[in-house]
């Protein structure tokens, strides 16, 4: 998580309204997950590995990590637009390298390509050991829409 530390934050507003949104995503909170890093354009998710989350052979299931990965692409792009805001995902593609294994998953979304409309993420998933040793365990890209939030 060094390399965390020496990222630069997001603006507290901006820290808050991903926060609360976040809050909100009940599949989040029902895996255990948590933003560990709100940047400008990058956004960190930590999913802690218990068994609820893992698939037949004790790895983290596929969904459970493509679900994190989807968050912390939508998150990185929501923090690069207003309050008036919000991301939908369109698509997006994520390439399973290794089993998932870890004390903990760390997705880490960051925005390609900004835009007024559409916006383009890579989506990087590491396994983290005890240690702190990190494995790449997936990576994707993803497409998010700008829409309107509800009730504007």
């Amino acid at each position: 998580m060094e390399e965390q530390i020496q990222q630069k934050q997001a603006v507290p507003e901006i820290r808050d309204r991903i926060g609360a949104s976040f809050g909100r995503q009940g599949l989040m909170t029902h895996l255990g997950a948590r933003l560990a890093h709100i940047g400008p354009g990058c956004v960190h998710i930590v999913l802690p590995v218990r068994p609820e989350v893992t698939q037949q052979h004790g790895f983290v299931h596929a969904g459970a990590t493509s679900a994190i990965a989807d968050s912390a692409g939508g998150y990185a792009a929501l923090t690069l637009f207003d309050e008036e805001s919000e991301v939908l995902t369109v698509e997006y593609k994520i390439n399973l390298l290794a089993p998932a294994a870890g004390e903990y998953l760390e997705a880490v979304g960051t925005v390609l390509k900004p835009g007024r409309t559409l916006s383009v993420c890579r989506l990087e998933v590491y396994g983290v050991q005890a240690d702190g040793t990190r494995k790449l365990v997936a990576n994707g890209q993803q497409t998010l829409i700008r829409a309107q939030s509800p009730g504007r």
